[in-house]
């Protein structure tokens, strides 16, 4: 019998052949994957086969893919076509601004046209998840809320979302950022709406229309205003009610539940708030929805929150047959569910009341609502909680910090009844430490991280009893700093000649942040004070003990200056106590400065109840005044702040 030529280790040559063909298969099959699922618009065509950096890579075909990689991300060019001639045409679409994943940053440096971010069905399609997509929109002043807000949906691996760009500015930083974001043509300019102005009604009113915009491609639309946070995933809790047309969040401080059940629709005295609600795309919606814009429409002075509370009030009640807490609205059909304030926050459930705490629930968002300052106060608030992404350079300083423990007395906080009286007394207290803390943190060129702030009393814009009666509100409680101080005119950028050099402040939480770096928080000087006529009270060269200093009270602006000039490089200065520390500025014009600029941090009280003129306000100063009590003016001429 014949037999077939071998090779020297005796294999037939069949095997080879085999093999060699198998092989080939193999490597064309990887080929033509890469061009489907990582096209040229991406990356290198075959980046899916990863070499670790300690090996060598195989050989490929030269091709200069920096000179071929055209700016928009693709391949045209003889050398590429050449060398892709024989492969076939991908069967995938190539991922683009609309289908990367999110902070995914863009290849290029060409940005696209205005027309690409058009809002398309194509577009929610990609998003959408369970038919389902969540929505926010803003202008350029909300930029670092629109970050944050995206980067706790992720956080919570939640990513079907959409941003509307209100001005072209938003729109292009968010793309760069890797943020699916849609143009809203609203054509807005790029400074922040406050609360009441014609901006801020444009911008009501514009989402008035997104929601008509977005309910006919047959989508829920979970509609939020970036200044609020989501903390936990709503989808699972939203689809608990599937007959609910509309779920909306309220402005009610009184619980009607004590669970996660939705509010007792008949005890809500509160009002229904447009920053949070849930609309399904059904006909009962989609009427409301148009009915909603028709009213705006006819009259520009409707607030759209008011026309929103307007409409469904038109019929409220019967409730819907079930358990499931809705009720029959609107026209009569609409199904709505309001969702609890407890969970579903608000900025006083959340910050004044922490009502989930109390109730033991998990929140499932905070808006940031019932809140003073304006944007800066929303912001702050936000960081307080330890809610807010701020740029990395936030959480160090080039000075370093100082921080002190207040120390305020049981008797301040705890006895007697909380009254006005009372209430100022706890607030004047931490107001004269915190005078102090912020003169030695401007002489030594220091961001001060402000202290809790305890209250005895709420702060409202309209007269109340101290706190609104049936609230869940402790007495005493850590108060939002924006109840006593004007963030906003902390931060405002002041005339140095006239107002002295700027004083940077962080929140009071700022140093228990995780985002704060460990060499931070681990380069700390604590100061001890002690009293300046004993004689165990000297200034070593160096510390003591594990970075303590004993610094002795009643300390002049000269022996500040020397003796924290050797710790410059402590990234933070703790100070048991800001009592008595500190003899003031030696230069007189300085010290001018400094009284004028600080005065501007405190506002007002408000208010008195049953009283026409109840406005009472902080002063920075109180202690210099013989006399002063907390009393509203006697005139209304005399309504204003001290400075």
């Amino acid at each position: 019998m014949a037999s077939c030529n071998t090779f020297p280790e005796g294999k037939p040559l069949f095997l080879v052949i085999y093999a060699t063909v198998v092989a080939g298969i193999v490597f064309a099959t990887l080929f033509i994957l890469s061009t489907v699922y990582f096209p040229a618009s991406d990356a290198n065509p075959l980046s899916f086969l990863h070499f670790s950096s300690s090996a060598t890579p195989p050989s490929l075909p030269d091709i200069d893919f920096t000179r071929l990689r055209k700016g928009n991300g693709s391949f045209d060019s003889e050398a590429n076509r050449n060398a892709t001639a024989n492969i076939p045409p991908p069967t995938a679409k190539p991922r683009n601004m609309f289908t990367r994943d999110i902070w995914d940053v863009p290849v290029g440096t060409k940005m696209p046209e205005l027309k690409s971010f058009r809002l398309t069905k194509e577009m929610l399609e990609h998003w959408a998840k369970e038919n389902v997509i969540i929505v926010t929109f803003g202008n350029y002043a909300y930029m670092d809320f629109i970050l944050t807000w995206v980067r706790h949906l992720t956080d919570l691996n939640v990513y079907n979302l959409l941003v509307g760009a209100m001005d072209t500015k938003i729109l292009e930083a968010l793309y760069w950022k890797g943020i699916p974001v849609f143009d809203m043509g609203s054509n807005m300019d790029t400074m922040d709406a406050g609360w009441g102005s014609p901006k801020f009604h444009k911008m009501g009113r514009e989402k008035v229309f997104l929601i008509n915009a977005l309910l006919p491609f047959g989508y829920e639309v979970l509609m939020c205003d970036t200044d609020m946070v989501w903390l936990k995933n709503p989808l699972p809790y939203l689809a608990r009610f599937p007959e609910a047309d509309v779920l909306t969040s309220s402005d009610q401080v009184i619980p009607t539940v004590t669970d996660d059940s939705l509010e007792v629709w008949q005890q809500v005295t509160g009002a229904y708030n447009v920053g949070i609600f849930h609309w399904r795309p059904t006909d009962p919606a989609k009427k409301l929805a148009k009915e909603w814009i028709d009213l705006l429409v006819a009259d520009d002075e409707i607030w759209d929150q008011n026309g929103f509370n307007d409409l469904l009030h038109k019929v409220l009640g019967p409730p819907v047959e079930g358990e499931s807490g809705l009720v029959y609205a609107f026209d009569g059909t609409l199904k709505l569910g309001i969702l609890p304030a407890s969970i579903f926050c608000s900025g006083h459930t959340f910050f004044v009341q922490a009502m989930h705490q109390q109730l033991r629930l998990e929140p499932y968002a905070v808006h940031t609502t019932f809140q003073y300052a304006g944007i800066d106060g929303k912001r702050h608030r936000l960081r307080e909680a330890m809610l807010f992404y701020d740029q990395q350079a936030y959480y160090d300083s080039p000075g370093g910090f100082l921080t002190f423990k207040p120390n305020i007395p049981k008797s301040l906080l705890l006895d007697g009844p909380h009254t006005v009286e009372s209430h100022f007394s706890l607030v004047n207290y931490q107001l004269k430490q915190i005078r102090t803390a912020l003169a030695i943190a401007s002489l030594l060129n220091r961001t001060l991280v402000m202290p809790p702030l305890w209250c005895r009393l709420d702060r409202m814009w309209f007269g109340h009893p101290g706190i609104m009666i049936g609230t869940m509100t402790r007495q005493p409680f850590i108060c939002p700093m924006d109840h006593v101080f004007e963030v906003n005119m902390m931060l405002k950028e002041l005339p140095e000649a006239e107002f002295g050099p700027r004083i940077d402040f962080r929140e009071y939480s700022f140093l228990q942040n995780p985002l704060v770096l460990k060499e931070v928080k681990e380069s700390l000087l604590e100061v001890q004070l002690c009293d300046d006529r004993s004689a165990k009270c000297q200034i070593a060269n160096e510390t003591t003990r594990r970075g303590v200093l004993r610094f002795p009270k009643h300390s002049t602006q000269q022996m500040f200056i020397q003796v924290f000039s050797l710790y410059k490089d402590v990234k933070v200065l703790q100070f048991s106590s800001m009592e008595d520390v500190f003899q003031g500025f030696t230069d007189e014009a300085r010290e001018e400065k400094f009284r004028k600029r600080v005065k501007r941090y405190v506002g007002l009280w408000c208010c008195v109840e049953h009283r026409d003129r109840g406005h009472i306000y902080y002063d920075m100063y109180w202690d210099e005044k013989p006399g002063w009590k907390p009393e509203p003016p006697q005139t209304r001429e005399d309504d204003r702040p001290p400075w």
